[in-house]
């Protein structure tokens, strides 16, 4: 399984979102100082029910928490949206 998949899974199975968009950015990265040792960029737009009355930071750490070691291994940076249900329009 590749990068990209093991944190979709991750976040799917600790968090189990409405939605999870994940884009692996890393290729605008290339040459940064932190991706030098080969850990990725990316961005990831997650709605999840567990967000709900929760604020942003709370929020950020949930995710953090779904990927856990990753982020000391495999991903150097996260760019997060983390919303809640009735945030998103109708």
């Amino acid at each position: 399984m590749n990068r990209y998949q093991q944190i979709l899974e991750r976040l799917s199975e600790t968090l189990q979102p409405q939605e999870c968009l994940l884009k692996d950015d890393s290729e605008a990265h290339r040459g940064h100082a932190g991706a030098a040792g080969g850990a990725g960029h990316y961005s990831v737009r997650i709605v999840c029910q567990q967000f709900e009355g929760l604020n942003r930071v709370t929020r950020h750490r949930l995710v953090y928490d779904a990927v856990g070691d990753m982020m000391q291994t495999e991903i150097h940076a996260l760019n997060i949206v983390a919303l809640s249900p009735s945030e998103i329009p109708t």
